[in-house]
């Protein structure tokens, strides 16, 4: 049916509003990357018959605007330019390509964020940061225990791992405040770099350390001179290794100290020096610990048991413990073995191992020898008895070689003591 001159404004009013709606139902069902038109529209690549019929009704709405006489020559020319930047492409048109600008919800890149300068420990924060902040257990004021400190120092974490035996060094009242103030890369670890090129093994570090743990109180060079005096003494590093391990306190003194201790038992005990330097590889401690039981244990040996300075030097060389030894168990061992078991000085100088044995084991078996009647000691008569072997065999090799009896016969023996 035709339209009248005065309906066709209507219509195409009714078109136009229609085919706004139909774009802002588009736009909305779309929202994925397309093609963006200049007035927020996405546009697809493949256009469908309603898109034709909306083009059909923008442009019937741009031709009807021209017939309006009402408007300006230039306002009827913005108005074609909008209306055209608003169509959607025709199928035969090809899509032309856009930029694509980048919303609000874009991802940032990894690049990006590797550029985030770090946060400054200075720079301020908020009150909602600070009260979101969860700070560790405080240290605690005191304790008679280091086990409280562990979790709170390094150092103390890292020496349990070593091997080191914190119940034993927290019994000394200063080992807590010294290890606490220890930082581990700064003032531990470098000492024991120099312990391991000595020769000490990983597994005996926490032994060590254990019991002396005032070493971390050294200067570190302190330790180095001490170190290079030894080896200017000819001591090899694996013989200041021997030493360190069997006397832990041995770097702690200074040259001075070791100095007059070797010159002392070279002195005293009339040693040469290769002499000496066994002694004291063999037993460390006579360059640590004092020197008054030596000393007493000197004059026991010469006063009290009869024996000349070249037997001492004999037997100390062989038993070095002797000059250290209880004075009360010399004289006792020496009694029983010279006065009742009739071995003469010169006998017991060639074997001074009996110094080294309990007594009732000597004993134990000098009565069952005597009650067999083969308690014989002297070498130039016949089924002599050697005092080595009398208290270093086994009970087992000591019945059947020397006692010529049964290891049963041995226990009845001892239970009728």
């Amino acid at each position: 049916m035709a339209l009248s001159a005065q309906q066709i404004p209507r219509w195409l009013n009714s078109v136009k509003l229609s085919s706004f709606m139909t774009a802002l139902q588009l736009r909305k069902g779309f929202q994925r990357p397309g093609k963006t038109l200049l007035c927020g529209v996405f546009a697809q690549p493949h256009a469908s018959s309603e898109d034709c019929f909306l083009q059909w009704g923008f442009r019937t709405y741009r031709t009807s605007s021209m017939w309006n006489s009402s408007q300006s020559a230039n306002s009827s020319r913005r108005e074609i330019n909008c209306a055209q930047s608003t169509l959607l492409p025709s199928v035969n048109e090809p899509p032309q390509k856009t930029q694509k600008m980048p919303g609000l919800d874009s991802e940032l890149s990894l690049e990006g964020l590797d550029d985030v300068p770090p946060l400054s420990p200075l720079q301020p924060i908020s009150d909602e940061e600070a009260v979101q902040i969860i700070a560790g257990p405080p240290l605690p004021p005191s304790s008679v225990t280091l086990r409280d400190y562990v979790d709170h120092s390094e150092t103390l974490r890292k020496l349990v791992l070593l091997g080191v035996d914190l119940s034993k060094i927290e019994k000394h009242p200063d080992a807590a405040n010294l290890l606490l103030r220890l930082d581990f890369e700064k003032d531990i670890k470098q000492m024991l770099l120099l312990l391991k090129d000595l020769g000490i093994e990983d597994t005996q570090l926490g032994p060590f350390l254990t019991k002396n743990y005032a070493i971390f109180s050294e200067d570190l060079e302190n330790l180095k001179t001490r170190v290079a005096y030894l080896q200017s003494k000819n001591f090899s590093k694996a013989d200041i290794a021997q030493m360190v391990r069997n006397a832990p306190f041995l770097l702690s003194f200074s040259v001075e100290r070791l100095d007059n201790r070797l010159g002392f038992f070279q002195k005293e005990l009339k040693l040469s020096v290769k002499k000496t330097r066994d002694l004291v590889i063999r037993l460390p401690r006579l360059l640590t610990g004092s020197l008054e039981p030596v000393k007493e244990n000197m004059k026991v040996f010469q006063l009290e048991l009869g024996f000349q300075q070249n037997e001492i030097q004999h037997m100390i060389t062989k038993i070095p413990k002797m000059l250290t030894a209880n004075k009360r168990k010399l004289t006792e061992t020496f009694d029983y073995v010279h006065n009742v078991m009739r071995v003469p000085h010169h006998v017991i100088v060639r074997f001074p191992q009996v110094f080294n044995t309990r007594l009732f084991k000597v004993k134990e078996r000098h009565l069952f020898l005597a009650y067999l009647g083969r308690a014989q000691y002297d070498p130039t008569e016949p089924n002599y008895i050697s005092l080595d072997k009398l208290v270093s065999v086994p009970d087992g090799i000591f019945c059947e070689g020397m006692a010529k009896a049964s290891i049963q016969d041995f226990e009845k023996f001892l239970k009728t003591l």
